[in-house]
């Protein structure tokens, strides 16, 4: 995976859109096509791009196509994001933690 195809894939707001509908679990093409207004060559194109960047995969069961979510890629960006902030991978589950305390507490 390189970066710039998966900067290239996130650019777009039907594919991040996607790739949030993909975030509860794999979905098969027509699935993800019967919520957009757009043409099957149109969620074909997106589909491919994220599969490009590796950001999804296609499994093939009989004569449908399910698409899920490449946790893996996600991962690898968040710690290439991380090195910005300071934090380690570690530090990431801690720091969600406080801020839902600190939401509570501003309750």
């Amino acid at each position: 995976m390189g970066f710039p195809e998966t900067f290239k894939a996130l650019s777009d707001p039907a594919r991040r859109e996607i790739l949030l509908m993909l975030r509860d679990g794999r979905m098969s093409a027509g699935e993800i096509a019967s919520r957009f207004d757009m043409t099957g060559a149109t969620i074909s194109y997106h589909l491919n791009q994220l599969k490009k960047a590796e950001l999804i995969y296609e499994t093939k069961e009989k004569n449908f196509i399910y698409y899920s979510l490449n946790i893996s890629v996600f991962e690898e960006i968040m710690l290439w994001f991380n090195q910005f902030t300071g934090a380690s991978a570690d530090d990431a589950p801690a720091s969600s933690e406080s801020e839902v305390h600190e939401n509570e507490s501003n309750r």
